[in-house]
């Protein structure tokens, strides 16, 4: 498995957590873009869309380059990949779990032809048998009006 730190895999994991950030992602997917051009897209302040940017530059997301008074992002992907190769992990313990649960189920199918179980018939008590059991407590007492 690939040797990583916990609190790097915290951060990313933390970052991709938010969907506003995740979208910010998927722009920078398209290639580098001007921070007002991404706070654009969202209905929120320049100084809290600027609070989403620092947890994704602390991640190691993005990278941040500044030219005059322009800032501009870029995606910086190389820490999805340690996160990536941690889910991948996983992924196949998951796959192996229920392909092996998938086998047994159709085994046992193969085994047992599954049939719709019948509708149960309520037995109608004739109004003798049901005097006696109200008298030996069987069914609720009745509401008197």
């Amino acid at each position: 498995m690939v040797k990583y730190s916990d609190d790097e895999l915290d951060a990313i994991f933390s970052a991709l957590s938010d969907r506003t950030r995740r979208h910010v992602l998927a722009s920078l997917a398209e290639g580098e873009r001007q921070v007002t051009e991404l706070a654009g897209e969202h209905e929120m302040s320049l100084p809290g869309f600027m609070k989403h940017l620092r947890v994704l530059q602390d991640a190691g997301l993005i990278a941040r380059s500044k030219e005059g008074r322009v800032v501009s992002c870029e995606l910086s992907a190389q820490p999805m990949r340690h996160a990536a190769a941690w889910m991948s992990h996983y992924e196949k313990f998951w796959t192996e779990r229920l392909d092996s649960l998938g086998r047994y189920l159709y085994q046992q199918e193969e085994l047992q032809r599954w049939s719709p179980p019948s509708p149960k018939k309520r037995r109608r008590l004739s109004p003798s048998s049901a005097v006696r059991a109200r008298r030996k407590g069987t069914s609720p007492p009745r509401r008197n009006r």
